[in-house]
């Protein structure tokens, strides 16, 4: 039987949430060449795959942080699997910001945060950890006290590791990078050949320029 780890990683190639292309690199927001791109939005369009990850959010949550008060989704792509976890949890539910908005009430957090309310956070994806540390840190700024983090899927990178133990803040991802090649290649979506690149390219993203 399979593991939950192993489930999502086929979910996300057989749904396209995650594609990966060593021949014609995607082209990130950042500038970053990558062979691989990742849209967990995706999921969301289908019924069954979208279960296995909110049921697979509640296991975790319910093992790691049993004090939880509130759960708390990162905008945009998070805000969907945050509120379908809370709805799961019977628990309150909030979503992050990116930035305070320029109008009205000029918050970052929006729904409703008390102090000292123990929050457990629902991101989609981890890449360097900037964003969504960022997200912790605005909650912290309204009094709530972070638990932790959530994720579906997580690049793994060395620099995103490190900054989550720095700022202390527990991470706990449905799905990684390693466990996500290892069924790429499995299920024949890359072939043997490519797992060197796409090693190559987890060590050194913003430098690495593709292939040639």
């Amino acid at each position: 039987m399979q593991n939950v780890e192993q489930r999502i990683a086929r979910q996300l190639l057989a749904v396209k949430a995650v594609t990966l292309n060593v021949d014609k690199p995607y082209t990130w927001a950042s500038g970053w060449k990558s062979p691989i791109y990742c849209d967990n939005r995706k999921m969301l369009s289908f019924v069954n795959e979208r279960k296995v990850v909110v049921d697979a959010f509640v296991e975790v949550i319910q093992r790691e942080f049993k004090d939880v008060d509130v759960i708390a989704g990162v905008a945009t792509g998070a805000i969907a699997w945050g509120m379908m976890v809370a709805e799961a949890l019977n628990k309150p539910f909030v979503y992050v910001r990116p930035k305070p908005k320029d109008h009205g009430t000029n918050a970052q957090v929006e729904g409703i945060i008390e102090k000292n309310q123990r929050v457990v956070v629902v991101e989609d994806l981890i890449s360097t950890g900037k964003s969504s540390l960022s997200s912790a840190q605005a909650l912290h700024a309204a009094g709530a006290i972070v638990l932790g983090m959530v994720a579906i899927f997580s690049y793994n990178f060395s620099t995103s590791r490190r900054s989550f133990e720095n700022a202390e803040i527990e991470l706990h991802t449905l799905c990684q990078y390693d466990s996500l090649l290892e069924e790429a290649v499995k299920d024949n979506y890359i072939k043997e050949s490519d797992l060197e690149i796409l090693k190559e390219w987890r060590i050194s993203p913003s430098t690495w320029n593709g292939i040639g």
